[in-house]
């Protein structure tokens, strides 16, 4: 009966885990939506080539982030 029970406790402890970390992921994601919505934002007004470059180039690592975040979000 006790190694029933510490299964469960355990079962619960590493499911408990896991809802904690997707909470972590989804924050993350969330913090790189907003991120990615103003790089796209401040891509639409800028006008200097070097400006625009700066913005392709935080699109491009904040869509990388995003994939990212999205693997580690569907291995939970």
């Amino acid at each position: 009966m006790k190694l029933l029970a510490g299964r469960k406790k355990h079962a619960v402890e590493e499911e408990n885990k896991d809802t904690k970390k997707k909470e972590e992921l989804m924050k993350e994601l969330l913090e790189v939506q907003k991120s990615l919505d103003r790089a796209y934002e401040n891509f639409s007004y800028v006008v200097d080539p070097e400006l625009i470059d700066c913005c392709i180039y935080e699109l491009n690592a904040g869509q990388e982030r995003y994939k990212f975040l999205m693997k580690q979000m569907k291995d939970v």
